[in-house]
């Protein structure tokens, strides 16, 4: 396991659509732990591929509960809306309020490439927005309602 260099803004790769993981090999597996480790020495909730600088569909996020992977995740369901401040790994000391859906229904792989579907509300569900958008190239200043602001 190791920390990666977390890519920040202005990094081509961010901008990037990624590609779906076709078949789990060590070096995604290796890829998904790194990614962990990388989340929680960052103090985030949540760390996309692309964000590491692999343009791959995966995605780890954990808002308390213990650390959820996905692979290639896609958004089933949403419904209901949170406008709240938010905030990005790669976008250091930045942040803006950003609306989101409350509820989303979501599909994606686990390590073994099983699927499962999540319901998630309020935070996760905010997180898993987030995560779905670094992999399409969207960053969350992309859709932040009026300015992006400092942390002090």
């Amino acid at each position: 396991m190791a920390i990666r260099i977390i890519r920040t803004d202005g990094d081509e790769v961010l901008r990037k659509k990624s590609r779906a993981v076709d078949k789990i090999n060590d070096k995604i597996l290796e890829l998904v732990e790194d990614m962990i480790d990388t989340m929680y020495e960052a103090d985030g909730v949540g760390l996309a591929a692309p964000q590491v600088g692999v343009l791959k569909r995966v995605v780890v996020i954990d808002v308390g509960d213990g650390p959820i992977v996905m692979i290639n995740p896609e958004i089933l369901e949403s419904s209901g809306e949170q406008t709240d401040d938010e905030g990005c790994l790669s976008l250091p000391g930045k942040f803006g309020c950003v609306t989101r859906p409350y509820y989303v229904k979501a599909k994606a792989y686990d390590t073994d490439m099983n699927e499962f579907v999540v319901e998630a509300e309020e935070l996760f569900a905010r997180a898993i927005c987030h995560e779905i958008d670094h992999l399409d190239g969207i960053l969350f200043k992309d859709k932040v309602e009026g300015s992006l602001n400092e942390s002090e």
